[in-house]
This record gives structure tokens, C-alpha cells and sequence, in this order.
């Protein structure tokens, strides 16, 4: 190397300077100040910048772990019992995460131990509504959100409904909650469970309300508040729509297709503000 310095020619600093403009110039990047989701990633000749392609790896990353990583049910467990709550922990017939996984409906259906320790724990009068917390695919979701959301629910609590203590469910489908439910007497079970990770939300919760819980019950059956997360439904906004639905329920003694969620009616404040209920 002579050390030599190259000017390019006119013609060719004219392409490179082209050539830059044409990646910073996307015309879809405004609309990103608007969304989470993967929009207006531009480009780098025929792939993706590297920025945005460490940014996918970062996020396929997040996702992986929330659905990996255990849920630590006795530090969840401190915490409610600090809210006032009392707790009991349960397993599904799932052993461990990869049985889970691969065997859906060992995720639905309680460990035999756990099954014979609720009957023996039922009371004779039951409750109105049993909350079961479950890890499902995301325990990041349970560990972030579902604090926040009971604290908001037994806020908003209407003094003539009785709650049976707060179920925290490892290894969890959706449908473990109707057995628990049933052998706990519940009128009602709500599942606060992780939500399928996306790549800009690794960590929303779900609530799934099924009025008489018992083993069989379809997700017709169901109704479902998604999203639940600061940057989806804020928790009291959540809480205010899951009370309007349980209310609805117990009245027509129904959940899932047959009651029509007009809780929308209610006005949802932006900052997570808990609306007042009718």
C-alpha cells in the first residue's frame, strides 16, 4: 500500500451519497412512533440493516426466555399474602416444561397429590370467584403483570362477592383452572395466565373467565381480557372491564359466546385510571 490517497470521481460519490439517502429516507419510518410492531425496517441491499437484524435477534431471544424461564411461585406467593391474599400453589400433570410443551393436555389437568389436597380444602359454601394464576407461555407475563392486576381486581372487589384464595399454577393451561375450580366449589374461575410471546411483547397476560368451572368446558365457554400490560390494557382498565364481565356473567349465569363484552361502554382512561363502574 502506497499510502496513497483515492478521490473518487464525481460520478461515484454521487451514487454513494444516493445510496445513503435511499436507506434513511424510508418513507414508512414516521409511522413507528406509532407501534411496537416490526414496521418500515428498511433495508441493506437485500437484506435487513443490522441494526434491525440484532434488534430480531434480541426479541427472538426475549421470547424465548419468557417462556422458559420458572416462575418463582413462592415470591409471587409473599407478595399476595402482602396484599391480603391467601395462596396456595398447585401443578399441572405436566413434570417439567419440555413434558409441557409437547403434551397440552397434561397442561390441563392437576397433578393427582395436588387434585386429593383441594378436595379435602374445599369449603361447603365454596366462593363467587376463584382467581387461578398460571405460568403458561410466559412466566415474564405473570411475574410483571399479574401483582399489579389482583391488587387492581380485589380493589374494585364488589363487597357482596366472596373470593376463595388466590391459586398460583405451574406448568398451566387455560382449562387447569376449571378443575381447580370445581373442586374448590367456585362459581367462577378467572385464569391470569402468560400470553404466546410475540417479538414486541414478550410479557402480556391474558384473563379467561368461565362461569361453573368444571373438566370439559370449551374456549366457547370462555371469555377472554388479552393483552393485559402497561403498553396494552393497563391494570386498572383491565380490572375494571374484567368486574363489568363478571358481573354480566353472574347475572345470566353464563360466560363465553352467549355474553356479549360491552364493556366498552365504560370510559377507559389512558393513564390506567380505574373507571367507575354502573
Amino acid at each position: 500500500m502506497s499510502g496513497k490517497v483515492v478521490e473518487l470521481s464525481p460520478a461515484v460519490a454521487n451514487l454513494d451519497a444516493r445510496g445513503a439517502d435511499a436507506w434513511t429516507a424510508d418513507p414508512w419510518t414516521d409511522l413507528r412512533a406509532h407501534t411496537a410492531a416490526r414496521i418500515a425496517l428498511g433495508r441493506a441491499g437485500a437484506g435487513l440493516p443490522t441494526k434491525e437484524l440484532l434488534s430480531f435477534g434480541l426479541a427472538h431471544a426475549q421470547a424465548r426466555d419468557a417462556v422458559h424461564i420458572q416462575l418463582d411461585t413462592a415470591s409471587l406467593a409473599a407478595r399476595l399474602q402482602a396484599l391480603g391474599c391467601e395462596t396456595l400453589t398447585v401443578r399441572s400433570a405436566a413434570s417439567d416444561r419440555a413434558t409441557y410443551l409437547l403434551r397440552p393436555d397434561l397442561g390441563r389437568r392437576l397433578n393427582t397429590e395436588d387434585a386429593t389436597l383441594l378436595a379435602a380444602r374445599a369449603r361447603p359454601e365454596g366462593c363467587d370467584l376463584l382467581l387461578v394464576v398460571g405460568d403458561g407461555l410466559s412466566s415474564l407475563a405473570v411475574e410483571r403483570q399479574a401483582l399489579p392486576l389482583i391488587d387492581a381486581i380485589c380493589r374494585l372487589a364488589p363487597s357482596d362477592w366472596t373470593l376463595g384464595p388466590v391459586a398460583i399454577a405451574t406448568q398451566a393451561r387455560v382449562a387447569l383452572g376449571d378443575e381447580v375450580g370445581a373442586l374448590l366449589q367456585a362459581r367462577m374461575v378467572a385464569v391470569l395466565i402468560g400470553e404466546r410471546p410475540g417479538l414486541s411483547s414478550p410479557d402480556s397476560l391474558g384473563i379467561y373467565l368461565t362461569w361453573a368451572p368444571r373438566p370439559g368446558r370449551n374456549d366457547a365457554q370462555r371469555n377472554c381480557i388479552s393483552n393485559v400490560r402497561p403498553e396494552g390494557l393497563p391494570a386498572a382498565a383491565a380490572a375494571a372491564r374484567f368486574w363489568w364481565l363478571c358481573r354480566e356473567a353472574r347475572k345470566l349465569q353464563l360466560t363465553g359466546v352467549d355474553l356479549k363484552d360491552r364493556s366498552d361502554e365504560l370510559t377507559l382512561d389512558a393513564d390506567g385510571a380505574a373507571p367507575s363502574l354502573t
